[in-house]
């Protein structure tokens, strides 16, 4: 189990271990729901698009036509569903 302290302003300190647990870093957002029971969970929240653009970017790899991408999507549902 670990253990954080609150300080007199209302702050916590993630412990390193939850941290590289949750994979956060500086200026992650995190979501804390309180359950009917009274206990708290802390989950990271999701990125969005704009956070992560580009971060697929390959040099040199071949763009893909939309077209190309539809029929790919097309043949992976009906592969999977039939």
């Amino acid at each position: 189990m670990t253990l954080a302290t609150l300080t007199s302003k209302g702050q916590v300190t993630i412990p390193k271990e939850v941290r590289e647990s949750l994979n956060l870093h500086a200026g992650d957002k995190i979501e804390i729901v309180v359950t009917e029971q009274g206990e708290a969970i802390i989950r990271p929240v999701s990125k969005k698009v704009d956070d992560v653009f580009c971060k697929l970017y390959q040099p040199g790899r071949e763009a893909v036509s939309v077209e190309a991408m539809n029929d790919a999507i097309k043949k992976h549902v009906k592969d999977t569903f039939q």
